[in-house]
């Protein structure tokens, strides 16, 4: 049934507006990005279920939300899998040794500039962009502290770098992971959009390097090592991973079993490192090098896990699959992806991720699976991970370095170097075309 010209339509498609409204306020009214996602998408369903009752069809709904809730499930095991892991490093200190090990080498600023860059755009493939952005912004607050304008320009070129890092991994960003869960593209071959997301990145990076300070900050007296197991779990992680791959390549498995699977060794080397743990005197036992103050539990990880972003992701899956289901998607491909063409779309998409996430927008178009070649799925991809970079709201990245460093970064000291950004934009675009050319005419298999 077609209702986008019915009541449930338009109320639907209202009901999904008043939410993200609420989704864009969230750091004014701190209320929790999920509930309002969560609230319309079963609203939406409602409505939907009640006109297909009423017409006496009972069972198109039920099996359309089986549908969504299975892709929902699959993207949600993967994260929490990730999120766990990284949760376990954060806890055994192997980020705040990071941070640590920057400050006290008495970098220049112009230097650490280039450093947590370079960092955050290698980091994003392996942790993902979020994270990788509030690692490296801890590192400039550190050693930024009593200057403005190098943590304000700095945590610009973080987030563009976390971004572009993140576009071509599956891995790095939401989207790209939303894409290789999909199969549209191989593992591999999100590996073509290196150069262009390289591009990307260095544009902005240069521009905004000249406006750097060359003084050198004080260091720190504090020196801190990361706690026992920390190295083992980095290499479970990359273990993890490989799983993930391997089962999706090689066996034809979900990506999404792999990671639980990897779940499992991190959970199996947590009991080890608890039944190793000294409880009377709060140390690890000689086996260990570093003190631990509690013993490792791998279930409290999990329990820290991102379950507002979770839900978050369960919402705008459910409230976007609704919107398709009622028809407004397929109206929405016919007009960017036939009439306006594929580039100009893709192009489009990531100009609206700057503007309404990425994450959304990206549903959208997995949802419409417009008919495009290899070289149009790379570019949606790239557009969508990057272009979140434009505006300091359009990317996961942005919004918590806003909170992370309030006061410091902001909407408008980003706004300032959108032009700069939207430089690299247009040049990674150009880039990928050039680069990537081989993959023109190949329909993904």
């Amino acid at each position: 049934m077609d209702l986008t010209g019915h009541w449930v339509g338009a109320t639907a498609l209202v009901l999904f507006v008043l939410a993200y409204l609420l989704v864009i306020v969230e750091e004014f009214t701190h209320l929790r990005k999920s509930k309002p996602v969560i609230l319309a998408a079963g609203l939406i369903w409602a409505i939907i279920a009640y006109q297909y009752a009423t017409a006496g069809i009972t069972h198109e709904t039920e099996e359309a939300v089986r549908h969504f809730l299975t892709e929902f499930a699959e993207l949600f095991l993967f994260l929490l899998t990730a999120m766990t892991y990284v949760n376990a490093m954060s806890e055994r200190r192997v980020f705040e040794a990071l941070r640590s090990w920057l400050v006290n080498r008495q970098y220049s600023y112009r230097k650490l500039f280039w450093i947590t860059g370079i960092l955050a755009f290698f980091l994003s493939p392996i942790i993902d962009n979020l994270t990788t952005a509030l690692v490296m912004c801890a590192v400039l607050l550190a050693v930024g502290k009593d200057n403005k304008k190098f943590v304000s320009i700095g945590c610009v070129n973080i987030v563009v770098a976390a971004n572009a890092g993140g576009a071509f991994s599956p891995f790095g960003d939401i989207t790209t992971l939303m894409v290789w869960q999909r199969g549209v593209l191989d593992f591999q071959t999100f590996f073509a959009l290196f150069i262009p997301s390289v591009a990307n990145y260095l544009v902005p990076a240069v521009l905004m390097s000249l406006a750097v300070p060359r003084a050198t900050p004080d260091a720190e007296s504090e020196v801190i090592e990361m706690q026992r197991g920390a190295k083992r779990m980095m290499f479970l992680f990359g273990c993890t991973i490989a799983t993930a791959v391997g089962f999706h390549n090689f066996l034809h498995l979900p990506p999404f079993l792999g990671m639980m699977t990897g779940l499992a060794y991190l959970q199996i080397f947590g009991y080890y490192l608890r039944i190793t743990h000294d409880s009377e005197s709060g140390n690890a036992k000689p086996r260990g090098r570093h003190g631990e103050v509690t013993a490792f539990d791998s279930f409290r990880e999990i329990a820290r896990a991102e379950w507002d972003t979770l839900l978050f992701f369960f919402g705008v899956i459910m409230c976007v699959g609704g919107l398709g289901f009622i028809g407004y998607l397929d109206h929405l491909s016919l007009y960017a992806y036939t009439e306006l063409g594929a580039t100009v779309a893709n192009i489009l998409v990531g100009i609206a991720s700057a503007i309404v996430d990425n994450i959304p927008v990206m549903v959208a178009v997995l949802q419409m699976y417009p008919e495009m070649d290899v070289a149009q799925w790379l570019l949606v991809t790239l557009t969508a991970g990057v272009g979140g970079s434009l505006l300091s709201i359009g990317s996961a990245a942005g919004v918590a370095l806003m909170g992370q460093a309030r006061g410091q970064y902001t909407f408008f000291s980003h706004l300032k170097w959108t032009p700069a950004i939207a430089a690299g934009f247009a040049l990674s675009i150009w880039v990928h075309f050039l680069v990537n050319s081989h993959y023109i005419g190949i329909v993904p298999t």
